[in-house]
């Protein structure tokens, strides 16, 4: 029984499509099997994630895993920036709401979570994770190894991660495939910026973190269908096999790991806080009431 939500997530499916195929490159090469293959991805997903009671707990537990770092590093922020960070205001409060600064309990977390990543990556967890991911990928979406390798690595890493995994390969992707990495990494929220959202609503939205890893993980093949049918893939693309050998960023230790993981945190907060600025501040300008312009009597 189709209940209305569903019928209007169809149309969207539909629509999405179909304003996709209106500025492909090429009208006649729509990747039919592709489609299928995506939409059965996606639908297996949603099955796996909310169908499997073990898939609902191991959400659960991440959502716990990310309150968690977002508690601990508010112990060390407040430790740098004290009352600033949510510690003990010198002052009486009598909005505590007020108390939430973005710079000191958001930016923070990337901090953190990138530096648990590259130490994750250097114990080559998440990499195991990336290779499973992209050999999925490769089976049911048709990618070539690297490509999809690449993919996988975005959902856990981000955009610019994601295609470094695979620097080594770049210059022999297809332009449909580079397209279709930046499609992916546009549709994709990296782990730092999940942490981050998650945060950000945890007061709002029971179990955010784990609501947005699921979004991350299903919009990875739509980014990756809807790139192929704007760009089509090019007919001399050659299905390879999955190459688990890639060259791929490498620590000396884990402590090493650590600070190179701070370091990209620290550059990804500051380019985080100076975008929202900048576009915070261009928002206002824009909608302002300009006065009209003075008419002269020469101009007339």
């Amino acid at each position: 029984m189709f209940l209305p939500e569903n019928v209007q997530a169809l149309a969207g499916v539909a629509l999405t499509l179909g304003l996709c195929w209106l500025v492909s490159e090429n009208r006649k090469r729509f990747p039919w099997l592709l489609a299928i293959g995506a939409i059965v991805v996606q639908v297996g997903l949603v099955l796996l994630l909310f169908g499997l009671p073990q898939a609902q707990a191991l959400l659960r537990g991440v959502n716990g895993a990310v309150e968690g770092l977002s508690s601990s590093t508010q112990a060390g922020t407040m430790f740098i920036f004290g009352f600033l960070a949510g510690g003990d205001q010198p002052y009486p409060v009598n909005n505590p709401g007020l108390g939430f600064i973005f710079a000191f309990r958001v930016l923070p977390v990337i901090l953190v979570v990138c530096a648990l990543s590259a130490l994750l990556w250097h114990w080559k967890i998440l990499k195991w994770a990336a290779q499973g991911f992209g050999f999925v990928f490769q089976k049911t979406l048709g990618l070539r190894g690297p490509p999809a390798l690449a993919t996988a690595a975005t959902i856990f890493m981000g955009q610019i991660e994601g295609p470094i995994f695979i620097r080594a390969y770049l210059d022999k992707l297809s332009r449909s495939e580079l397209f279709m990495l930046i499609a992916v990494g546009m549709a994709c929220v990296s782990g730092s910026t999940m942490v981050a959202y998650a945060t950000i609503l945890a007061d709002i939205l029971p179990n955010a973190a784990a609501h947005v890893l699921t979004a991350s993980l299903i919009s990875a093949p739509a980014g990756v269908l809807l790139a192929r049918v704007i760009v089509p893939a090019d007919p001399m693309e050659k299905v390879s096999s999955l190459d688990l050998n890639t060259e791929d960023k490498t620590y000396g230790s884990a402590i090493d790991a650590v600070m190179k993981g701070t370091t990209d945190g620290l550059q990804i907060a500051l380019n985080i806080g100076a975008t929202l600025i900048v576009f915070v501040a261009w928002r206002p300008w824009s909608t302002r009431a300009w006065p009209p312009c003075p008419t002269s009597a020469a101009s007339r």
